[in-house]
């Protein structure tokens, strides 16, 4: 097929993958003259409706999915019965590829498996379970972003047919015991898959093998998980409690949701940097020495129980000190507030309500929070600036009460923070006055004790205009 022109448009390259439902090739695409990537599924499942149906069901649920760690599609069509996809092109390896180099720095995996958790979170969040997480369904561009694609067994929460239970779909070596038994899944299930994922990243190898599919597949039902420090005694103790708890054998004893494991994991990240429960200190005071007896025919079992008596006292002393202060208060709660926490935010769009248009550059949002301070999200250039405003929406992995959100960005402009819990309206003031945006910039957030899903950085030119460039956001609770 390659050299053949899909659609008068789509002209095949190369061969890049292969799929059990469908091959994948690099293809030119001539109208817009760039680099794509061209899914078309085998011709022995054109005949089946139920095969030719959960390929659409993949453009449809992908092309919901704007977010940066999602493969994005561009087209989808039809040509002599054949169906195909288009996607834009990723230039790069998968995790799979990357692990078998060998395990990953505990930081690296977690970095990586964190923007794959917040893609999934994502789709969990608009009704999607995608029901395959793997390594080989990862792939990592130039710059070492994942971008989680395949979404060819996702199904939607809302439809009901003969996917949702009794058929087993999945990869064996990532697939979750409700899966395996051919039970309904949910966003628990992707849970699972993705602690299986990052276990491997950290050791190199897959908790559970076995000679065939169903011996795989019986082994995530019946056996307990191994623990990652059987491999990996680098591994933070956190983070190994993390991948046991995500994958629980029982749905209802992983993390509530997809969110919950990523700020589980962002909390993994900030104490191998150093930042883990900022404020927290335990000071232990030291112990008086016990006064010596003066008689030298001291019984030989004193010593032992002296040492014990030292232990003992150090653990309480610090335990003492660590949960109170002198007015009875806990120092990880001291004046009713738990300890401030970095919350990982994603540009998901700008906001420009006076505008002709409503758009105000959207498509960059995401390199506002993309952590790299050299790329990043822009207002259209003004003549002059007449307008009340124009914003840039960010989303946090769940509702929550921020204190605290720091902008970097090229000055020349004011801002404030405003929130809401919807993406495109009811934004409220929460940081109070204009504040002029240095080069670095932090607000001090109060939301008066209500949790917000979207926060704003609500910014105004000078009225003889400009462009206002924002760099990088993060936020802390």
């Amino acid at each position: 097929m390659v050299g053949e022109l899909i659609a008068g448009r789509y002209e095949l390259e190369k061969l890049v993958g292969s799929g059990g439902m469908s091959n994948v090739f690099r293809a030119h695409d001539r109208l817009l003259e760039r680099t794509v990537a061209l899914k078309i599924l085998h011709e022995q499942y054109t005949r089946d409706e139920d095969y030719v149906e959960r390929f659409r069901r993949e453009a449809r649920a992908v092309a919901q999915l704007t977010h940066p760690n999602i493969v994005t599609v561009i087209d989808r069509g039809e040509q002599e019965g054949r169906q195909f996809i288009v996607f834009e092109y990723i230039d790069g390896e998968n995790l799979k590829e990357l692990s078998n180099r060998g395990p990953l720095e505990v930081r690296e995996a977690i970095r990586l498996t964190l923007q794959v958790a917040r893609a999934l979170a994502f789709a969990h969040e608009r009704g999607l379970v995608h029901r395959d997480v793997k390594p080989q369904n990862v792939l990592l561009n130039e710059d070492g972003q994942a971008k989680v694609t395949d979404f060819g067994i996702a199904r939607s929460l809302d439809v009901h047919g003969v996917t949702q239970t009794g058929t087993v779909l999945g990869t064996s070596d990532y697939i979750a015991p409700e899966q395996a038994r051919g039970q309904k899944v949910d966003p628990k299930t992707d849970i699972y898959s993705l602690g299986v994922v990052l276990y491997e990243l950290l050791s190199g190898e897959v908790p559970f093998s076995g000679d065939n599919f169903v011996a795989v597949a019986m082994r995530h039902v019946n056996e307990p998980a191994p623990s990652v420090l059987d491999t990996r005694p680098d591994c933070p103790m956190r983070l190994a409690v993390a991948i046991q708890r995500a994958m629980s054998k029982d749905p209802e004893e992983r993390f509530p949701s997809m969110g919950d494991f990523a700020v589980e994991l962002e909390a993994c990240l900030a104490e191998i940097d150093g930042r883990g429960d900022e404020g927290a200190t335990m000071i232990v005071p030291a112990p008086r020495r016990p006064r010596r007896e003066r008689s030298h025919e001291r019984p030989a079992v004193v010593m032992p129980l002296v040492l014990a008596a030292l232990v003992v006292a150090l653990l309480a002393a610090g335990a003492f000190l660590l949960f109170h202060t002198g007015g009875g208060k806990s120092v990880l709660q001291r004046d009713g507030a738990a300890p401030s926490k970095p919350v990982t935010l994603h540009g998901v769009t700008a906001y420009d309500p006076f505008g002709n248009n409503g758009q105000e550059h959207d498509n960059e949002a995401a390199k506002a929070t993309d952590g790299n301070p050299s790329s990043g999200w822009t207002t259209e250039h003004y003549r002059e600036f007449t307008k009340a405003g124009v914003g840039l929406v960010l989303s946090a992995p769940r509702a929550v009460a921020l204190s605290r959100l720091t902008v970097v960005a090229v000055p020349g402009f004011e801002a404030k923070i405003q929130a809401s819990n919807l993406s495109n309206s009811g934004f409220v003031d929460v940081s109070g006055d204009w504040q002029t945006v240095v080069a670095r910039t932090s607000f001090k957030i109060d939301t008066h004790g209500k949790d917000y899903r979207y926060y704003m950085v609500w910014l105004r030119l000078p009225s003889s205009g400009g462009q206002a460039e924002i760099d990088e956001v993060t936020a802390r609770t």
